[in-house]
């Protein structure tokens, strides 16, 4: 790789220096009044997306609104804000869920892991090091590859990765730094100190209990906001507090808050509650908020942002402060968004992970099997297809193998899977790795827990939701009837193993009929293993029974890992092996389509 000074590679242009000369001009020298203007710069949920890449379509990415994705645009977006107002002007943090989301993180991650002895450097960290970020906070997918991982990723960065509420179980006290200070130089009057609090959903309690059970607590947002906001400002009298929450605006949460966990996306909350903020860089949601403006209860006004994921904007928040009595205050504050879209690659990114990305393009175009047919998940979400039956397949197998010869060998297997894709493609003929992970696109990996007759009934109902209800008669559109109550693909499922009917004329919590297996009525008392990933398992998407079911059996591998193994040993993907009818939509008994 060649030599990269980071310091210099984004550094403050001419035109930068210039700008901060004219920032200080005559007139302003002649005003009575100390004033200082200052930007920060924020990006969220990159997911491991450096270049504007489709790895799954091995392709430049695009999409029907014109976005591109990627740091290497982003960067250049950076450098054009450090020239205009001056790099030592500028602060540059992120919100979180970077080491994961792309064949690009993954690879790195387990296929030439970071945490091997004598590892690569993350591609991650090489560009946001290049690009030169103050802060981080630490987003729930941070933690999907384990803490060995996630702290080798730490080491390789030229900044602190912030956690104020990622909570060492053992000493009580936060196992990353909680916040960092950045000193910019006025001039004129003392330094303007701004501090950066770091925050994380509480969900990853839940999502990667394995991981992190027993070992870090998360406890709510709001808790260690007002906490460690208080201490910034009375013991450590900075001028101004900018939170980077890796948690949506909504306040809702995708699990059971009852238990006393914090709510999931609290970043609002936070703002409305706890004194002495003035900026929340908003993460998790994937949506894009220019600028959103809260009450706070000491009567500051909150600035909230959040850039759209995957570096496909870059959220700028501007600062105007004054000196009064003895100290610098915010006297304007306002945000904006800048789409990538308008910018090039920077040709530095591009020199420095080049290799990288062709080594992955290269593992992804890996041919692993034959299709005997087209399989997609165009209609997946309200037709019962072959390629998600493919994942419950699998799941299946690989549980009844890791049963074999215990306590539980005889009992039937049953499987969980969700359409998470509209545009995944296995085409005919040759199968690639990029076909396979498209289909499957999160890092879960597998458990087996014990459920009855009637929680799968139940469960079953929950899934059903999804849907909304749509009386009998005349013509369905397909897109009017999925996502009730704005429920995502990813918390509908298909259960494996049973046939049954989903009457959409119904109201939700008694659409199922006819559940069935083994061609017999079910029995509500009847034990089933059930194969489930491990973010439903521990109470994603808040499906009841799943979470507090018996645990029989995990493992650390990803689903993923699973499909390309089974269809590696198959040699051929033919339908025949994996594909049934188990499901249908109807309306009063009578199939929609």
């Amino acid at each position: 790789m060649p030599a990269v000074n980071r310091r210099t590679l984004l550094g403050a242009s001419a035109a930068g220096a210039a700008a901060a000369v004219a920032a200080a001009s005559p007139a302003a020298a002649k005003s009575s009044t100390k004033r200082y203007s200052f930007t920060v710069m924020g990006t969220t949920d990159l997911h491991g997306n450096v270049f504007n890449w489709d790895y799954f379509k091995d392709a430049a990415y695009t999409d029907a609104a014109g976005n591109t994705r990627g740091l290497a645009r982003v960067a250049t977006l950076v450098e054009e804000i450090r020239e205009e107002v001056g790099k030592q002007n500028t602060i540059l943090i992120d919100a979180g869920d970077t080491i994961q989301g792309t064949p690009l993180a993954y690879y790195y991650a387990r296929v030439d892991p970071i945490a091997a002895d004598g590892g690569p450097v993350h591609p991650m960290a090489q560009a946001m090091n290049a690009v030169d970020y103050d802060a981080a906070a630490l987003g729930n997918h941070e933690f999907n590859y384990g803490l060995d991982t996630l702290r080798k990723f730490e080491s390789q960065l030229d900044f602190p990765l912030l956690g104020a509420n990622v909570i060492d179980t053992e000493t009580g006290r936060p196992a990353f730094p909680p916040y960092h200070i950045v000193r910019l130089r006025t001039p004129r009057g003392r330094d303007v100190k701004v501090a950066i609090l770091g925050l994380c959903t509480p969900g990853v309690t839940i999502w990667d209990k394995a991981i992190v059970e027993g070992v870090l607590e998360f406890p709510s947002l709001e808790t260690e906001a007002a906490y460690w906001v208080k201490h910034l400002r009375e013991e450590q009298c900075v001028d101004v507090v900018i939170v980077s929450a890796h948690s949506g605006t909504s306040g809702t949460s995708a699990y059971d808050t009852s238990t006393g966990l914090g709510i999931e996306n609290a970043s609002k909350i936070v703002a409305e509650t706890v004194p002495g903020i003035d900026a929340i860089l908003v993460g998790h949601a994937h949506v894009e908020i220019a600028e959103t403006r809260v009450a706070g209860p000491d009567g500051r006004e909150v600035i909230l942002s959040e850039p759209l994921c995957y570096g496909q904007r870059l959220t700028r928040f501007d600062f105007d402060l004054v000196w009064d009595k003895g100290s610098w205050k915010v006297e304007a504050a306002g945000a904006t968004v800048l789409n990538s879209n308008t910018a090039e690659e920077h040709p530095a990114i591009t020199e420095i992970l080049t290799a990288e990305h062709d080594e992955v393009v290269a593992y992804v175009n890996q041919v692993v099997g034959q299709a005997t047919i087209d399989l997609d998940t165009a209609e997946a979400r309200y037709k019962d297809e072959p390629i998600i039956d493919l994942i419950t397949k699998v799941q299946e197998d690989v549980v009844k193998g890791a049963l074999a010869g215990t306590e539980h060998a005889d009992l039937p297997v049953v499987s969980q899977a969700s359409p998470f894709s509209r545009t995944s493609l296995i085409p005919q003929g040759d199968v690639k790795i990029k076909d396979l992970s498209s289909l499957y696109i999160y890092d879960n990996t597998l458990v087996a827990k014990l459920l009855t007759g009637a929680e799968i009934r139940d469960y079953l109902e929950y899934s059903a939701q999804y849907y909304v209800q749509t009386a009998a008669g005349g013509a369905v559109d397909p897109d009017a009837i999925t996502n009730a109550d704005n429920r995502p693909d990813y918390n509908y499922d298909y259960v494996s193993g049973f046939t049954y009917e989903i009457d959409i004329a119904k109201p939700a919590g008694s659409r199922i009929a006819n559940l069935k297996h083994a061609g017999a009525d079910v029995d509500d008392a009847q034990q089933f293993v059930f194969a489930v990933n491990n973010y439903r398992a521990n109470g994603g998407g808040n499906f009841p029974h799943v979470a507090a079911a018996e645990e029989i059996w995990s493992e650390s591998i990803e689903i993923r890992t699973r499909i390309i193994e089974w269809v590696t040993a198959k040699g051929a993907l033919d339908p025949a092996e994996f594909a049934s009818v188990d499901w249908v939509l109807t309306r009063d008994g009578v199939p929609v389509f």
